[in-house]
């Protein structure tokens, strides 16, 4: 089954809390992920850069940490949700207005944009985790319950669905959703990341 990026996002079966993306892709599959300080990319492969001069969509951060927060998505998105939580605004708001002004993607097949932030906190008060999506002809914010982790796809099921995320470290994260459990029904992987809260945000790639 092909369903498009995937995010994944809450806690994992140790509670910690994480972010988890992978690329899946049938035009653009010649991408990787790059790991940063406090992010982490989606870029063509060496040899491949003019493909964004085919498709500007495919290269972008994917993973941002915000002091103790880590927002995931499948665009530029994930920049302005960022900026808007440095700035101070909820996450629930920030999720809101990024996907409601930057809207689907205008290629070829009306891509939606998805988007998720999870929040540390030492006390379930005052945990939040939030997952977003905007297609051609809604946007929807939704609340992953503390303790529980969800996923959702640019082409699958345009809610999000509840996942057993069996990954304790950033690295296991990041190959966890490129093709294992839940994940390795799904087709034409081709690069993910991830960022797993464990005394400090930590974040990894993945690149077979």
């Amino acid at each position: 089954m092909y369903t498009g990026r995937i995010l994944s996002t809450g806690m994992n079966s140790e509670g910690k809390p994480f972010v988890a993306y992978r690329v899946s892709s049938r035009s653009f599959p010649n991408r990787q992920c790059l790991k940063f300080d406090e992010r982490a990319a989606v870029v063509p492969k060496e040899g491949f850069e003019k493909d964004f001069y085919v498709n500007t969509y495919i290269a972008y951060n994917c993973i941002r940490i915000v002091e103790n927060m880590a927002i995931v998505s499948n665009g530029s998105q994930t920049d302005v949700i960022a900026d808007k939580l440095a700035l101070g605004m909820n996450i629930k708001d920030a999720l809101a207005y990024s996907l409601l002004t930057m809207d689907y993607e205008k290629d070829d097949y009306n891509t939606p944009r998805i988007a998720a932030v999870v929040k540390y906190a030492d006390n379930e008060e005052d945990y939040e985790c939030y997952i977003g999506i905007v297609n051609d002809n809604k946007i929807l914010v939704e609340q992953v319950p503390y303790g529980k982790a969800g996923f959702i796809s640019t082409y699958g099921s345009q809610v999000y669905d509840v996942v057993e995320f069996d990954a304790k470290t950033s690295a296991d994260a990041a190959k966890f959703i490129f093709d294992e459990g839940t994940f390795a029904e799904y087709e034409k992987p081709v690069t993910s990341s991830a960022a797993v809260f464990d005394g400090e945000w930590t974040i990894d790639v993945y690149n077979p």
